[in-house]
Parts: C-alpha cells; structure tokens; sequence
C-alpha cells in the first residue's frame, strides 16, 4: 500500500521548534505570555493594524465575537447555510436563534440578494437580527460591498467568519477585515496552524479588550478572584502561540503553494467532461485552502462518496464538501432562505488533498487515482 496522503496535514517550516524550546527555556509554558502577545502583534500587523486576542479555537473567536455584539437569549442572527457548523453553534451557545441565507452559485457564499429580501421581510415583522455571520468559506471572500452595504441600511453588524480565509483578498482588501468584528481558525488543517487555536480581531479595541476579558474568565480587577460577568477559559496557550509566531514567516509561501496545487488541478482534471472547479469570482484572491471539484452524475455516474469511497483503495484522503446547515438534524427546524444552491454543492463535491506540502508526484497520484474512477480505465 502506498503512503497515505491526508487532506490537508500541517505544513512546519522549522523555525516553529526552536520557538517553542525558547518558551520551555523560558518557563513561560502556563496560558499566556510574550509568544501571545508577539503573535497578536504579527497577526495584526498582517491584517494592517487591528487589534487581536489570541484564542484556543475559531469556534471560541467566533463565540466571544457574537457576546461583544451583544447577541443575547431570543435574539435573531443570520448566517451563511453553507458553512462548517461552528460558525452556527456559537449562536445557539448565546441562546440565539440561527437563520440561514442560501448561497449565490457564482461564489459558493452568502446570497446578497437573499439577503436583501430576508432583512425587508424582517423589518416588516419587527425581527430584525442582531448580527449577521458571513463565512469566507474555503478561502472564498464573500461579496462585502453588497452585503455590507445591506446590512448598513439596517445598521446590523457583521461578524466575518475567515476561520478558512487568512491571506484572501477582496479587490485588494484581506479577509478577516470586513466585519466589525471577524475570527480566525488556526487548526491543525488550516493554511498555517498553532495546533489548536483561534483569533479574534477587530478595528475597534474596545471590542477585542471585551473579548480578552470574558477569554480569561471575566476576572475583574482586584487583588483577588472576583467575578461580574460569566467568563470563559478561551486564551490561547504561550506554547501554541511560539508555533503561531513560527507560522507566520511563511504564510505567503503556504498560500503560493496552495494556489499552485489548484491551478495544477485545474491543468490535469480540466479535460475530464463532467468535472469542475470551486469559483474565484471576479476582484477575490483566494487563500485555496482547499481544492473542491464537482462531479456531475449525470456524466460520469459516480457520486462524492462513490469517488471518496474509491479513493480510500488508493489510501488518499478525500472529503465531502459541507453539508448545509439547513440539512443538519439539530438545525432543522430553524428558518432558511433558498438552501437550493447550497444544497447542489454539497450534492455533487467533494475537496481533494491540498496541503502546502503536497509534493507534485503525489498530486500526479491523486489526479491518476481520479481518472481511473471517473473514466473506469
């Protein structure tokens, strides 16, 4: 049997090491420290100055990004269905009820239409949302004129979920900018990696001060343990943060390399009838943190799990893209505008390995394996 090759496996470049034996030699091993305060900087100083709080997890960013807006029990807040279900999760932590917008095909993100229609009907009614989740999902960026200045008519905040996004542009602009508040994923498959771990950023320190404070278990300021608020244990580790720190010296090559394996996906699978390619609508750069293809059945009579199923003979690791939320059990009840777009993705598409440090035989292995099942040769 050949040697596995993973979907997308953490990509080190070595400098990550000697950080993180340089905070063992420190002793700064406990949550916090000056790797988490240098991470914050670097992460800001990419995104042009904002302001960063360090987290243990997206999903955590993406919590604390809800409570800093003032989501509460019974408010509304919209999301994007297509989506990985932490970026609706955090809202049913806040007691909110989810509603989700349909994507437009052209992107794979948030409809503005849609949205526009859903925000008229809810104005009318008197259940406008608190909060309106957009996901730059597989690195995609999300329209945000449109959708910005939509939910500027209604004077509703944006919470930009760029859990998969770090490094992609919008018409020169980086992603994890556009919200009033956005959040970051560093997970161990993401397009750089601190293990486990999150941010959360924004333009207005107020709001990143806030969500550092309920990070670090709301602990007022007193020379004992006295508590105010609820809080939670959200910060990322000094540990995580030195890995963090050594991730961000080479992000710009983990994004070349990214888009290089699309492009040779592109090359090598583009003759095949039947096969097609995640978009990258017109002004968006994106990270490719993924490769995601479709499949049309009515082609090449294979499905994604017939494809994903038979790539596992070739022990390669591939993926069903997302199920939409409006599909998932424990949100089945909640209110969904379209879910017909979305819901053909998902149907027909499946991701394929895209790690930085997939090398160009094991790509020629993929798309070799690919051919044999969809062209049964």
């Amino acid at each position: 049997m050949s040697e596995r090759i993973f979907l997308s496996p953490p990509d080190m470049c070595g400098l990550e090491e000697k950080l993180v034996s340089e905070a063992f030699a420190s002793n700064w091993i406990a949550p916090l420290g000056p790797f988490v305060d240098r991470f914050e900087r670097e992460l800001g100083a990419y995104l042009g100055g904002k302001h960063v709080c360090a987290l243990a997890s997206g999903t955590s960013a993406l919590h604390l990004g809800l409570l800093v807006l003032g989501v509460k029990s019974g408010d509304r807040v919209y999301c994007s269905d297509f989506t990985f279900s932490a970026s609706c999760n955090v809202i049913r932590y806040c007691g909110a009820e989810p509603v989700f917008i349909d994507s437009e095909s052209a992107s794979w993100q948030m409809d503005p239409i849609l949205l526009q229609q859903k925000l008229e009907e809810d104005a009318r009614a008197g259940r406008l949302p608190k909060v309106v989740v957009v996901v730059d999902l597989y690195g995609i960026p999300a329209n945000f004129e449109k959708i910005g200045a939509i939910c500027a008519q209604y004077d509703i905040p944006i919470l930009e979920d760029s859990a998969e996004a770090l490094g992609s542009l919008r018409n020169g602009r980086l992603c994890g900018t556009f919200g009033r508040v956005s959040g970051f994923s560093f997970n161990g498959n993401k397009i750089i990696t601190t293990s486990g771990g999150g941010a959360l950023v924004s333009e207005d320190e107020a709001l990143v001060l806030k969500a550092r404070f309920l990070a670090t278990q709301a602990r007022e300021k007193r020379p004992y343990y006295h508590h105010e608020t609820i809080g939670y244990n959200y910060r990322l580790s000094n540990l995580l943060a030195a890995v963090g720190c050594g991730q961000m010296t080479v992000l710009g090559d983990r994004i070349a390399k990214r888009r290089a394996i699309f492009a040779r996906y592109q090359e090598m699978l583009g003759d095949i009838e039947g096969i097609s390619f995640m978009p990258e609508p017109e002004g968006a750069v994106s990270n490719k943190w993924l490769s995601v293809i479709g499949i049309d059945y009515s082609i090449l009579k294979k499905s994604p799990e017939d494809v994903r199923q038979a790539m596992e003979s070739f022990n390669i690791e591939t993926r069903w893209a997302w199920k939409p939320m409006h599909l998932q059990p424990v949100f089945e009840r909640c209110d969904c505008v379209g879910g017909s777009v979305c819901e053909s993705i998902f149907n027909q598409s499946l991701c394929l390995p895209s790690g930085s440090s997939l090398s160009m035989s094991d790509q020629a292995r993929v798309c070799d394996a690919l051919r044999k099942i969809l062209l049964n040769t």
